[in-house]
C-alpha cells in the first residue's frame, strides 16, 4: 500500500510556480526596458547610422527616420511653423527616396517600404487638408513623389520572374 502524499509537495509545487510567474516577469521587464532604450533613439542617431548602413538595412533605417520626420512636420504644421514643416517635409522625400533606391538595389524589404510609403503619402494627403491653399502645394507635391516611388516598388514586386 502507497503511503499519503506528503504535506510538503503541494507547497513545492507552489513554490516552483511562483519562480516560473517571477523569471517570465523578469523577461518580460527587460525585454520592455530595452525596446524603449532602442525607440528613444534620436533622428540624428538614425541619420548617422543610415550614412554607414549596409544596404540590405537602409530601407528600414531610411522609412523610420522618413515616418519619424513626417510626425515632425505634422506637429510644425500644426503649430504654425511652415518653413521648419517645408524642411521636414523635403527630409520625408529624401529619405524616401534613399530608402526606395536602397530597396530597388538589395530587393530586401521591398514590400515593407511599399506600405510605408503608401500610409506616409495617405497621411500627407489628410495633411494637406488641413493647410492653407498656398501651403498645400508642396505637401501634394510630397505625396505626388511617394506615390511615385511606391507605384515603382510594386512595379518591381510584380514584374520579377516574367
Amino acid at each position: 500500500m502507497a503511503s499519503p502524499a506528503s504535506v510538503n509537495r503541494d507547497r513545492a509545487e507552489k513554490i516552483d510556480a511562483m519562480r516560473f510567474q517571477t523569471t517570465i516577469a523578469a523577461i518580460l521587464l527587460s525585454t520592455s526596458v530595452l525596446a524603449a532604450a532602442y525607440k528613444t533613439e534620436t533622428l540624428q542617431e538614425l541619420m548617422a547610422r543610415a550614412q554607414s548602413a549596409r544596404v540590405e538595412d537602409l530601407p528600414a533605417l531610411c522609412v523610420e527616420i522618413a515616418e519619424r520626420q513626417l510626425k515632425s512636420a505634422d506637429d510644425l504644421y500644426t503649430a504654425g511653423k511652415v518653413d521648419d514643416a517645408q524642411t521636414a517635409l523635403k527630409d520625408v522625400v529624401t529619405y524616401s527616396e534613399k530608402a526606395h533606391d536602397a530597396a530597388m538595389q538589395s530587393g530586401k524589404k521591398v514590400k515593407n517600404t511599399e506600405i510605408a510609403f503608401r500610409k506616409m503619402a495617405a497621411k500627407l494627403r489628410d495633411i494637406k487638408r488641413s493647410l492653407n491653399f498656398d501651403d498645400q502645394a508642396s505637401v501634394q507635391a510630397a505625396a505626388d513623389r511617394l506615390e511615385s516611388l511606391r507605384t515603382d516598388l510594386l512595379s518591381h514586386m510584380f514584374s520579377k520572374g516574367k
